[in-house]
């Protein structure tokens, strides 16, 4: 592997600035020799431009030639061997077979998006033909479809250093969208963006893609004066709450606001029913004290809020569970400042009113170590809502109810969420409709009788929620329903059918079902225009 730190703009690489990051071992901080140069501000601005320039040719292009441009990434991710495996896991300790199965993800992700393309729902095509004849006033011919926004900015997570990274979700989307990317390296994983950032290089050389329709550049200040250029139409981010909402702030302070489609916070509650537990309690304490140290609890589907009503059963679930985090290990973390963001938020629950530690899984003072806490129902009502506070490790928070409508009342002040979860058995959903229909306001994804780390990339899956778990409810992160997010309807009104886009015009060249005069049809147009 022969690494240069330099930035990837215009199809090449710039290395104007004398700031320089380092790659440093998650386990054991040694840094790597080569140093990564933070572009300077005119390197940003190039970085735009470039992705500005091409956006009019990248957009034209026909999805066929996205999708085999899509295609071509996947097969150069995969093509990422052992070496490259090795590099991932010593910038972010991650294991070998979890990186893996992420870069299988990865490229999964850019194949789904082609076959997205192929089949061309993404345009929504609609089409309302003329009424020459309709009275008091004819309705002209009226035909709309969907394009790519522009340019889009997107910011690396930490904590998927491929699936949601370089090649990730976001810029898989955008790039599916017909939007040029142009990306902000995360300076946790240098060397594993550079690495990637070269195997989709190579994948625009292959299928001819205009210059500059990828770009990526390195800083940890460059951020701001991305977001805030004048080329930038859409951002994807995610990331922390205070992170998140600092770009939505700028990009709604532009004299031309867009779109920051940020994921940010939750804490994922699981609400514990009592015929679940009288059942299966055992299994769940040993499979939930799982779902919360898997990853290190470096998931933004980790559960950090348990929520039961006082009876027998909970008592008995909680010392199981209890039982279950004993025999937890502590674990490195992804980098050292994730590890001290943890040990503060620890801190900051133990020092509580009302919280106390009941169970640990063992001592460490360079790894995260599991920690079960359990908490007062009356903190759930707090203004300042200190439960509701993400702590991004492998921590929960398990809080016993009075009762059943206490357990109402919270879900219905409850933040938005990325997930909510029912451990539950069919007597208790038939008896908690006001309470599902609830935590149906409150969250993204509603899941029966598992755990929410763990998000399968599909048509149907939603990644998103509520407000402070992004920043705009009606968009996922993860499954196809992302590209809609850079995607913008355009209308086009008595134009010529030859010169209409293909997706609009009455021969249905591209096979497509579209709504036309309200009906889905894959018919051809009969236009009365041309009748």
């Amino acid at each position: 592997m022969t690494l240069l730190g330099h930035n990837y703009i215009g199809g090449g690489r710039s290395g104007e600035g004398d700031v320089k990051l380092l790659s440093i071992a998650a386990a054991t901080g040694e840094a790597h020799a080569v140093p990564f140069l933070t572009a300077t501000e005119a390197e940003v601005s190039a970085a735009v431009d470039a992705a500005s320039a091409a956006y009019p040719a990248y957009r034209a292009l026909p999805a066929e030639a996205r999708a085999k441009f899509l295609d071509a990434i996947a097969e150069e991710i995969d093509a990422l061997g052992d070496d490259f495996i090795a590099e991932v896991s010593r910038e972010t300790a991650l294991p070998a077979g979890r990186l893996q199965g992420e870069r299988s993800r990865t490229s999964n992700q850019m194949r789904l998006f082609a076959k997205v393309l192929r089949r061309g729902d993404f345009y929504g095509a609609r089409i309302d033909t003329a009424l020459p004849q309709r009275q008091p006033l004819p309705r002209p011919d009226l035909r709309q479809y969907r394009i790519g926004v522009g340019p889009v900015a997107v910011f690396g997570a930490s904590n998927f250093p491929l699936a949601f990274s370089v090649a990730g979700g976001d810029t898989a989307a955008a790039l599916a969208a017909g939007c040029p990317v142009v990306f902000k390296a995360h300076s946790g994983h240098l060397i594993t963006s550079e690495l990637v950032a070269d195997a989709i290089e190579r994948a625009v050389k292959k299928t001819g893609m205009p210059a500059g329709t990828f770009n990526m550049i390195y800083g940890d200040r460059v951020g701001a004066q991305l977001v805030k250029s004048a080329g930038i139409q859409a951002v994807g981010f995610t990331g922390s709450l205070r992170g998140g909402r600092a770009l939505c702030d700028m990009a709604a302070a532009r004299p031309q606001p867009i779109p920051v489609f940020a994921e940010m916070s939750s804490i994922n509650p699981i609400i514990l029913m009592p015929e679940a537990l009288k059942l299966r309690g055992d299994a769940i304490a040993k499979d939930l004290a799982g779902s919360v140290t898997v990853g290190v609890g470096q998931l933004c589907t980790s559960p950090g809020l348990l929520l039961g009503v006082r009876s027998p059963e909970l008592t008995s679930f909680i010392e199981k569970l209890s039982a279950a985090f004993g025999g937890t290990n502590p674990a490195t973390m992804l980098n050292s400042g994730g590890l001290t963001h943890y040990n503060g938020g620890v801190a900051r629950l133990t020092q509580l009113p009302g919280v106390k530690v009941i169970a640990t899984g063992g001592t460490s003072y360079t790894q995260a170590v599991p920690h079960l806490f359990k908490a007062d129902a009356a903190l759930l009502f707090s203004k300042e809502a200190p439960l509701e506070e993400e702590v991004f490790g492998p921590s929960t928070v398990i809080v016993e109810l009075e009762s059943r409508e206490q357990l109402l009342d919270f879900a219905a002040k409850m933040n938005g969420q990325l997930t909510a979860t029912l451990q539950a058995e069919i007597g208790d959903l038939q008896g908690n409709q006001d309470l599902i229909a609830i935590l149906e306001q409150k969250a993204g994804r509603l899941l029966l009788n598992g755990f929410p780390t763990g998000v399968e990339v599909s048509d149907a899956m939603v990644h998103g929620g509520p407000y402070p778990a992004t920043s705009d409810a009606r968009g996922t992160s993860v499954g196809t329903l992302a590209i809609d997010r850079f995607l913008r309807p355009i209308c086009y009104q008595n134009y010529p059918d030859e010169l209409l886009p293909a997706a609009l015009q009455n021969s249905n060249p591209l096979g497509l079902l579209r709504l036309v005069d309200g009906e889905p049809t894959k018919a051809v147009v009969n236009d009365p225009r041309t009748a």
